[in-house]
């Protein structure tokens, strides 16, 4: 694994690295800082939601900025952005109780930050490594770490210091990672287009025909949403809060830690296995982790509800690298911020709605025939990306 490790690929690690952690600290300092402040739980659901709403909706338009301007210019000022921000949010806690509006504007902000950066990590992996899928490995096994340890030294700092310093700190992440890519050197600041003549209308359309004209990509994306509305989204709701409620919250902490190192393990693995046909053999992978909601619904012990989201975690970490390297080997770099944007705004758009109707249907069917039923939608889910041949039989490409 030597030659993947340059200085420019070192640095785009140590940036990713500080960044992932952040991310994974914010929401427990935040739930920390408002509560403390008195809005309750009520106020943290706004808070979190305030982030990730415009996340979701200004992906596709970060990855248009991204091709047009450059990938890494536009990381650099996400990160300056969002660190202006996390530093205001973190000034309003230490000065005195913040006005939700004031919380909910800069938490938007934050996530508007992040749908400008998301596009670029796919952008620039495959121009700044010589073995993309190890890179996409690395990096996998980076974020699966972060989200180990991101809530345990959140959690260790509210000990010591106040929710306001902890955000604070969230924020460093940021200064951190856009000091990296500013170092980075293989990479260009300028984009495939230099900002030129071409509408954000035509920079759109260019994206939408590029992913659709490719049926391997928008069926996984088709499939993924079902798969986001019918399992994986009750899987999250139902099945995490009956194991607070069964095990506690200590214990759902260790079965979370178990799911964090089952993607290592699967990321470790994607290190080293180059199968030819990636999507079919992440595919195969990816259906283990329909143990999970079985091993909640029929009030499996602790410890073997640990065993199940830890092989759960490593086929979702195996799928994440195979399906993130095709993408990055197989789509042309003037056009991979678009596509790329499309995919993960597809992949997520129906998640929060697989997790808002979760809670009702399980009022009215009951909490075990709803996640059986998420493990079956898994399987059958598993079965059609199968059956597609452009997915089936879609071979690895070079690098």
């Amino acid at each position: 694994m030597t030659g993947l490790w340059t200085r420019d690929f070192l640095l785009f690690f140590v940036a990713r690295f500080a960044s992932l952690l952040g991310d994974v600290m914010l929401p427990v300092a935040i739930t920390a800082a408002v509560i403390e402040s008195g809005y309750g739980a009520e106020g943290v659901g706004y808070a979190l939601a305030a982030q990730v709403a415009p996340f979701a909706a200004l992906l596709i338009l970060g990855g248009v900025l991204s091709d047009r301007f450059g990938a890494r210019r536009l990381m650099v000022i996400a990160d300056a952005a969002r660190l202006v921000c996390q530093g205001a949010l973190a000034l309003l806690f230490l000065t005195g109780r913040p006005e939700l509006w004031q919380i909910l504007a800069l938490m938007a902000l934050t996530g508007a930050g992040g749908a400008v950066f998301q596009p670029g990590v796919a952008s620039v992996t495959p121009r700044i490594a010589r073995d993309v899928q190890k890179a996409n490995a690395t990096l996998g096994v980076a974020q699966s770490v972060t989200t180990v340890v991101g809530p345990s030294l959140a959690g260790l700092l509210l000990a010591f210091a106040s929710p306001g310093w902890v955000v604070a700190c969230d924020g460093a992440t940021f200064a951190v990672s856009g000091v990296c890519l500013l170092m980075v050197r293989s990479v260009s600041m300028a984009g495939a287009g230099g900002g030129a003549a071409k509408s954000f209308r035509l920079d759109l359309v260019e994206g939408w025909h590029e992913f659709r004209a490719r049926t391997w990509l928008w069926s996984v994306i088709v499939l993924w949403m079902v798969l986001q509305l019918s399992s994986w989204g009750p899987t999250l709701t139902l099945g995490y809060s009956t194991l607070v409620t069964d095990h506690g919250a200590s214990v759902f902490g260790l079965i979370m830690s178990a799911f964090g190192v089952g993607n290592v393990l699967g990321g470790l693995v994607a290190l080293r296995l180059r199968p030819e046909y990636p999507l079919r053999a992440a595919t195969l992978a990816v259906s283990v982790y329909v143990l999970m909601p079985p091993a909640v619904a029929f009030g499996l012990s602790a410890s073997l509800v640990a065993v199940c989201f830890a092989i759960g975690g490593a086929g979702l970490a195996f799928w994440s690298v195979m399906f993130h390297t095709s993408v990055q080997t197989l789509i042309p770099q003037h056009v991979l911020g678009r596509v790329h944007a499309y995919d993960a705004a597809g992949s997520l758009v129906m998640l929060p709605v697989g997790q808002a109707i979760a809670a009702p249907v399980a009022v009215v069917l009951g909490t075990v025939p709803v996640l059986v039923t998420a493990a079956g939608m898994g399987l059958v889910v598993c079965a059609l990306l199968l059956a597609v041949p452009a997915v089936r039989d879609l071979r690895r490409a070079d690098g």
